[in-house]
């Protein structure tokens, strides 16, 4: 009977410590919602942050009272050591999530929408690696913790600090690529390299910058692809940023046109053209013969607009209506081939001039020595009366 009542008074323990911590994560979820009310994922991640907050506080709770009330039971420091385990890992995950919650606060104050914001995609790239590294480093000191719990493992720290120096060369050797990677991506997150939603061209492909870890960065290319790509490439490779400055830009669109091109004419459609689009940002509307040789001139339109979705869109627009333009009103400037039939005469008289000729040249192969003149009497070829004939048939044929 005894054994009975222990049993349903550690049950009553057991509820009393998972209803508290029930009641006040509700307490403190929305007291948190309340005060972030305008951050909009404030409450997506609370709700994240409530499962481990409630294992904190039960945990906690259960220890407590397993303290005071079984601290001479036999199965208590088994139960002791759990809860203990439990505690580090509950406590290491709310750590984490309210790293995420800051981070959201922190992001939902800026917004990366607007036509330059190249700080503020600076600071979400810094804020997104910062906390992962925060959480790398939480996880790291968990696992510590969990480890120095054992008695065996705590006796054995001596002998591991002794060997930390042998040990680290060893790891760092082992790991040399990922720890160049790791040091890489922060490298680019706090010099300021690449950030995220910047324009870039990696491997002869156009993508914005989607995601920086610190191992690798992710590049959304503009089919909808990713290009995975990890850190040591954009601190040891030469690639383009459209952004790093600033995030407008100049564009260019040629035409191949035939020598009649009025220039005039297209430089005033290029102009009506730009002014009646809301692409054009008014900076830079310029049209220029820049090549003219052979059949054809080569005109070079140079245009500017405030990003590069933009400009992309604006050359097509200018290409577009300066073709139409040309088709419509100037048919004689598209590009065209010219060939010219130039005649030649040639006749049995030029044929026998050349035979003599072409003899003489033969017989030159062979001379310069007494062999090579009896070798030049062996070679035969066609006479002349063979090209006579020749002639003869070709005048006869006309």
């Amino acid at each position: 009977m005894t054994d009975f009542k222990d049993v349903l008074w550690l049950l009553a323990d057991v509820l009393i410590a998972v209803a508290g911590a029930l009641a006040i994560t509700a307490v403190l979820r929305a007291v948190a919602n309340r005060l972030f009310r305008r951050v909009p994922e404030i409450r997506r991640i609370s709700a994240r942050a409530r499962n481990p907050f409630r294992v904190l506080l039960a945990a906690a709770g259960m220890r407590a009272v397993f303290g005071l009330t079984s601290a001479d039971e036999p199965w208590f420091t088994a139960v002791d050591w759990i809860l203990v385990v439990v505690l580090i890992g509950a406590l290491t995950w709310f750590a984490v999530v309210m790293l995420l919650v800051i981070e959201t606060a922190i992001l939902a104050r800026y917004h990366t929408d607007i036509k330059d914001n190249r700080r503020l995609r600076r600071l979400k790239t810094q804020v997104i690696l910062g906390r992962r590294v925060a959480v790398s480093l939480l996880v790291v000191i968990a696992v510590a913790c969990v480890l120095l719990t054992i008695p065996q493992v705590r006796a054995l720290g001596a002998g591991i600090l002794a060997s930390a120096g042998v040990l680290s060369v060893v790891a760092g050797l082992a790991a040399q690529s990922s720890l160049t990677n790791v040091f890489a991506g922060m490298q680019l997150a706090f010099t300021d390299a690449i950030r995220v939603d910047d324009v870039v061209v990696v491997e002869q492909q156009w993508g914005t910058v989607e995601e920086i870890t610190m191992t690798y960065v992710v590049v959304h290319i503009w089919d909808d692809r990713r290009l995975i790509l990890p850190s040591t490439y954009f601190t040891t490779t030469p690639f383009e940023n459209w952004t790093r400055r600033t995030a407008a830009l100049l564009g260019t669109v040629e035409l191949d046109v035939d020598w009649r091109v009025p220039v005039d004419e297209l430089r005033a459609q290029l102009k009506t053209v730009v002014e009646g689009s809301r692409l054009w940002d008014g900076r830079t509307a310029i049209l220029q013969v820049t090549d003219a040789v052979n059949s054809l001139v080569r005109v070079r339109i140079l245009v500017s607009a405030e990003d590069s979705g933009t400009l992309f869109d604006l050359r097509c627009l200018v290409r577009e209506a300066m073709v139409v333009f040309l088709q419509r009103e100037y048919p004689q400037a598209l590009p065209r081939q010219r060939w010219e039939a130039v005649g030649g005469a040639g006749g049995p008289a030029a044929r026998r001039t050349t035979a003599p000729a072409a003899k003489a040249d033969e017989a030159q192969l062979f001379a310069g020595t007494i062999d090579a003149v009896e070798r030049s009497k062996a070679f035969t070829g066609p006479g002349e009366e063979v090209f006579e004939e020749r002639g003869r048939r070709a005048d006869h044929g006309k």
